[in-house]
């Protein structure tokens, strides 16, 4: 009873809230609605960017990796910081000065509306097909396993996981619906310090057990029971036999990975949409280069774990490492505070859910509806309409859902294989509407395209031999090609040009510079410290 009481009383002080901190805000506007009414702050953005990131898919599916296959994980991390640097310094002036609400909106002003639909419709499909599905599973394997739902109710396991599928989707809609970006961010908010504090608490209290009250002893007893688990830097194949099993090989760092980072953090709209609705850009920046600092701390929380894992239950979990975490929890966390915890980790889910949610309809309102459907809709319209696609889309992602159960690489493979299918092909059209002038709008369908119809070809029908971020750097030199060929044979027509459109303060944070060299430094010691350990 106590553990449900603890529960109960966080998620609905996080509810009153938020709710209390939106009681003056006009929602009804365009601006207010999916942009929170540009007032967002640094600390603001960075816990919303902080939770928006890692939930369940992290929490279960990254610790799982790391029970198995350890520390090397740590690059989807760290690597985070340098591609937030840029997202700081290089794109978010440029999305500020645009006065930018979607991401899509750049590419109809570089190259034509139908590049913008396209790119609009392909980010609506990634965030329903993979995104969405993924966090309420993982999610709702958490809170099954933890609180034991199925028992409580005396049904089948498969059964509460459905009914907590359900649950968690329908209560992540309510606050992407009613509340719009601002109220999910002052959630995050909220949930991310929780995240922090509960999910620190998990690995210290296991180290302080396992080193009977001395937290260094109990790491350096884990350490000597498994201490490869601790390199960061994998000798994995990338190439040839077992490239297509492979984790997380070193040499993918330098390909594939830069531009999955690139993409997620400076273009991928439920992230940026974050900066978007900041009060002006020296908050975006601060709000950014703090994530930044995060990501690099973060593997305490979502790799650690599943080494000290390893230490508890050896081997028995190497063909289920979605219950991996979980057990953990259940095993270490005292039983008055699993409340809280399920609590916080409802809130990683629902930070993940609820902001993909928001820009899907952010997206779908500003990008199809008022361009095809109805070209005269007012704000108050385009916020119904917002409404309701959140909602439909929670419908499908709740079907979705269970159907993931069995990824045969885990859950957070899974999500990032099946990401590759959209974030390459979009990245490259973005990044050659940045860079490469002489691309035109003709060229930048084309490569899109064929990146998409390469990918899926390569890695899902034919199935070579090489690791798939691997194949997502080959796709990106390939998309950039067909670009320019085709670009030569249709030249671009239209004229474009970065213009202030005055809708926030655009002088930069003094210390962003500083801050992003720090964090240069930072992750290049985390493979100095680590890369020869075990």
């Amino acid at each position: 009873m106590v553990q449900f009481i603890s529960f109960f009383v966080f998620t609905a002080f996080v509810a009153l809230y938020s709710s209390w901190k939106l009681r003056n805000d006009r929602l009804s506007t365009q601006d207010g609605y999916f942009l929170g009414g540009r007032s967002l702050t640094g600390i603001v953005i960075a816990g919303s960017l902080l939770l928006t990131n890692i939930s369940t898919e992290h929490l279960v599916g990254m610790n799982g990796d790391a029970y198995k296959h350890g520390a090397i994980i740590v690059a989807w991390e760290v690597t985070s910081a340098l591609a937030l640097i840029a997202a700081a310094l290089y794109f978010a002036p440029r999305y500020l000065k645009m006065g930018l609400t979607t991401i899509p909106e750049f590419l109809e002003k570089r190259f034509d509306g139908l590049t913008r639909t396209i790119i609009a419709f392909l980010l609506i499909v990634s965030f329903v097909s993979t995104l969405l599905p993924i966090v309420l599973y993982s999610g709702a394997v958490s809170i099954e396993q933890i609180f034991d739902i199925s028992t409580l109710l005396g049904i089948e396991q498969n059964t509460g996981l459905w009914l907590t599928v359900v649950v968690v989707g329908s209560v992540g809609a309510i606050y992407a619906i009613f509340g719009g970006l601002k109220m999910v961010v002052y959630t995050d908010t909220i949930n991310g310090f929780g995240l922090l504090l509960a999910g620190i608490s998990i690995p210290v209290l296991a180290l302080w057990q396992i080193g009977d009250g001395h937290i260094l002893d109990g790491l350096q007893t884990v350490y000597d029971k498994v201490p490869e688990k601790f390199n960061v830097i994998s000798d994995e194949n990338s190439v040839g036999p077992g490239a297509r099993d492979a984790i997380m090989p070193f040499g993918v760092l330098f390909t594939g990975l830069i531009i999955n980072q690139l993409y997620f953090w400076t273009m991928h709209q439920s992230i940026i949409q974050r900066a978007l609705g900041a009060v002006s850009l020296k908050e975006a920046q601060k709000g950014l280069l703090y994530t930044g600092l995060l990501k690099i701390l973060i593997p305490i929380i979502i790799v650690l774990p599943g080494i000290i894992a390893y230490y508890y239950f050896n081997e028995d979990f190497f063909d289920k490492k979605e219950l991996v975490y979980p057990s953990l929890v259940k095993k270490v966390l005292p039983f008055w505070m699993t409340g809280f915890f399920v609590a916080v980790l409802m809130g990683a889910i629902l930070s993940t859910f609820n902001s993909a949610l928001n820009s899907a309809a952010t997206i779908f309102s500003l990008g199809i509806y008022k361009r095809y459907i109805n070209k005269k809709a007012g704000e108050k319209l385009l916020v119904r309409i917002g409404k309701s696609t959140s909602a439909l889309l929670a419908f499908f992602a709740i079907g979705i859902a269970p159907f993931v159960a069995h990824a045969p690489r885990g859950l957070y493979q899974l999500l990032q294989q099946l990401n590759g299918i959209f974030f390459i092909p979009m990245a490259t059209v973005i990044l050659a509407g940045f860079f490469l002038p002489r691309v035109s709008a003709i060229g930048a369908k084309a490569g899109l395209f064929f990146g998409l119809a390469f990918y899926i070809i390569t890695n899902f029908v034919l199935q070579v031999d090489l690791h798939y971020v691997h194949l997502w750097g080959i796709e990106f030199v390939l998309n950039i090609a067909v670009m320019l060929l085709v670009s030569s044979m249709y030249p671009r027509t239209n004229d474009f040009r970065i213009t202030d459109v005055g809708a926030v303060d655009l002088k930069q944070w003094k210390y962003a510079k500083t801050f992003s060299i720090i964090l240069v430094l930072l992750t290049l010691g985390v493979y100095i410290a680590l890369g020869n350990v075990g």
